[in-house]
């Protein structure tokens, strides 16, 4: 006897099947790299260094996010490993404008208005509509992203605000950039849980720049503006100095690791389609690594009561690499991490035997980063020079070549230069040594 009834399975958990699962978490993926790209690659195009260096953090997050994303894409879809935009390019070729912004200040606005907001909702609807039985794995991490996501829109929304109150003559090309890429957006069906379509009719993007790379980095107006940020790098009689100096000169260098975010981001831009995901996810976090490492700097020189004016913020590194290929600004960064590494302890110890607690900390976390860069700039080498083997030159030939680099760039400083840095510098350890001073009678 053949049974015709059947128990109830319409419940409203079972809304999607695994593989309909599979289809919304890949558009949310590349979404999300889309934009990780966009912020990366402006990073030196951003003078405000507050934005420079905390827009690395939201690229990481995103790149936390986005890998959660499609490892758990692989697992629904198992065993096939194949991620393509597929139905969903409607939507994603409109994250993917982002960085074709006509400015810094239209880049920030569109993330704080537009992007970000949509994929907040999106994965909004999706916690809402979820089933935590079927799919708990990815409510847990959409769950962080939500909170992630809110938090930086009210961030991006205040450096929108800034930045346009700086450049008043930037906001309406920048509100018109924002309103076009809502509308195609909206053309395309939105970010949802619904797959997108092609628009009926192209939205015309007003402003919209095919993104190049600022080959001369922007900087900050508020800090002292220079290509050489302390005697020493163009004078080797001026000397690096212990206690209170090399306490300085840390804190400056930390600084100036500005051109290493810039890199990082440059470099995450340069290679995604060359190596693609996993090198992305290493590069976001490298380039967010290296912006803790300049506000660690920033933050000790502020507590030791130093003004923006007073501080230095130099080039020279990144200029090295100017009209090269993208390669030599990976050596750059590999170059300069595996340099200077081992000097990292010892001038750890050297804080420690000053009771400069802080310096000690940052010195001890900024050798752990350097550790793991160290392997990020060993291993994509190597990936870059299996793939573009006739672009891209053996490890030692590309340290030879960066450091030739900054030698010759080293060599352009003029008695100008020289003087400007050296009469900052010695300002800094003047205060400096006041400040001591200070503290030890306080003491007393």
């Amino acid at each position: 006897m053949v049974e015709t009834a059947y128990l109830p399975g319409q419940q409203s958990r079972a809304r999607w099947m695994r593989m309909d699962t599979a289809r919304i978490l890949k558009r949310f993926f590349f979404c999300e790299r889309a934009l990780i790209i966009a912020q990366s690659g402006w990073l030196a195009g951003i003078a405000d260094l507050d934005v420079k260096t905390i827009l690395p953090r939201l690229s990481w997050q995103d790149a936390m996010t986005a890998n959660a994303l499609r490892d758990r894409v692989f697992e629904l879809r198992y065993p096939s490993r194949l991620i393509e935009r597929g139905d969903d390019a409607p939507v994603i070729e409109v994250f993917e404008q982002a960085i074709h912004a006509p400015s810094a200040e239209a880049l920030i606005l569109s993330l704080a208005r537009v992007f970000k907001p949509a994929l907040l909702e999106a994965y909004a609807d999706y916690l809402e509509y979820g089933d935590e039985l079927a799919d708990g794995p990815t409510l847990r991490f959409l769950g962080l992203a939500v909170r992630e996501k809110t938090e930086q829109i009210a961030e991006l929304t205040a450096f929108a605000d800034r930045l346009l109150a700086a450049a008043p003559e930037k906001l309406v090309e920048a509100e018109a950039w924002t309103h076009a890429l809502a509308a195609a957006l909206e053309a395309a069906g939105g970010l949802t849980l619904e797959p997108p379509h092609p628009a009926e009719t192209p939205v015309e993007l007003p402003g919209r720049r095919p993104f190049e790379l600022a080959h001369k980095p922007a900087r900050d107006p508020q800090f002292h503006l220079c290509r050489f940020y302390w005697p020493d790098v163009v004078d080797k009689d001026f000397p690096y100095g212990d206690g209170l100096m090399l306490q300085l000169r840390s804190a400056v260098s930390h600084i100036n690791e500005a051109w290493a975010v810039e890199t990082g981001g440059a470099i995450l831009h340069a290679f995604a389609d060359d190596l693609d995901w996993e090198f992305i996810y290493d590069a976001a976090r490298w380039t967010y690594d290296e912006s803790r490492h300049t506000r660690m700097g920033l933050d000790r020189l502020r507590a030791w009561g130093f003004e923006p004016a007073e501080i230095p913020l130099g080039t020279y590194i990144y200029d090295s690499a100017y009209g090269q290929d993208p390669i030599i600004r990976l050596g750059m960064l590999f170059y300069f991490e595996t340099k200077n590494i081992g000097k990292k302890n010892q001038r750890a110890a050297a804080f420690a035997a000053y009771g400069d607690a802080v310096s000690q900390h940052d010195m001890e976390f900024d050798w752990a980063d350097e550790t793991i860069h160290a392997h990020y700039g060993s291993y994509w080498h190597g990936k870059l020079y299996e793939k573009l083997p006739g672009r891209v030159p053996e490890l030692e030939s590309l340290r030879a070549r960066c450091d030739e680099l900054v030698t010759a760039m080293v060599a352009t400083a003029t008695e100008a230069d020289r003087a400007d840095i050296r009469r900052v510098a010695e300002a800094m350890i003047e205060k400096a040594r006041r400040i001591g001073l200070n503290e030890t009678n306080a003491d007393s």
